[in-house]
């Protein structure tokens, strides 16, 4: 049987925050403030602290004593290789899901009754999906450090929540994810390896599109 695990909720925050920066919803000079993200996102000042503290480990933003934080200047090679690594990493752990013997029907099951309503897909509904996906891949990759790692990268779905933009995302993630999943229950490693690094990819790549060359 599938099972169903929750990103802890500062994991969420440090994702929900790294993608609205690697999208240039916050741009270079923004500031943010704590108790003003806490209130929005309905949590505690802790995790969003904690958040915080992993942000500026990972250069993104820089933390002011009492005053919140601001947003580093983030370019192209920032954001190619954080992407890179996530390439690196996932792809492995797909290889090693479908050479385990990953169980995906439920997954399959959720990402097909996305994939039949297309037109019409509910972000909260595809966001849980997603994360359901991708978890469930790094911990039958049955590698506790590689899962830590993979849990420091996530930034969540690789675009912003513009439609039609966010729409065409949701759209191709799924078809992406019940390909790489299908590799995964084959127990065909190499193919699930090469379909995730495609999926990646151009996740990178719709991130890339905001910034200059």
């Amino acid at each position: 049987m599938d099972s169903l695990e929750m990103m802890p909720v500062r994991v969420r925050i440090t994702a929900i925050l790294r993608k609205a920066i690697f999208a240039r919803e916050y741009k270079s000079g923004d500031e943010l403030s704590l108790t003003d993200i806490a209130e929005r996102l309905g949590v505690s000042r802790t995790p969003v602290r904690e958040a915080f503290q992993t942000l500026e480990a990972d250069g993104l933003i820089t933390l002011r004593m009492n005053k919140g934080a601001v947003v580093n200047r983030i370019d192209r090679k920032f954001v190619k290789d954080c992407f890179e690594m996530r390439i690196l990493l996932e792809s492995e752990a797909a290889a090693r899901a479908a050479a385990a013997g990953m169980q995906t029907d439920g997954l399959l099951a959720g990402q097909e009754r996305l994939r039949q309503n297309l037109d019409s897909i509910d972000r909260a509904e595809y966001e849980a999906l997603n994360q359901e996906v991708h978890m469930a891949i790094w911990s039958a990759a049955d590698n506790a450090k590689l899962r830590s790692c993979l849990l420091d990268l996530w930034n969540g779905p690789s675009t912003r929540h513009s439609l039609p933009e966010a729409s065409l995302h949701y759209k191709n993630s799924t078809l992406e994810h019940i390909a790489i999943l299908g590799f995964i229950r084959d127990k065909n490693a190499e193919e699930a390896r090469m379909a995730m690094h495609r999926h990646i990819t151009r996740s990178m790549e719709n991130i890339l599109a905001y910034y200059e060359e």
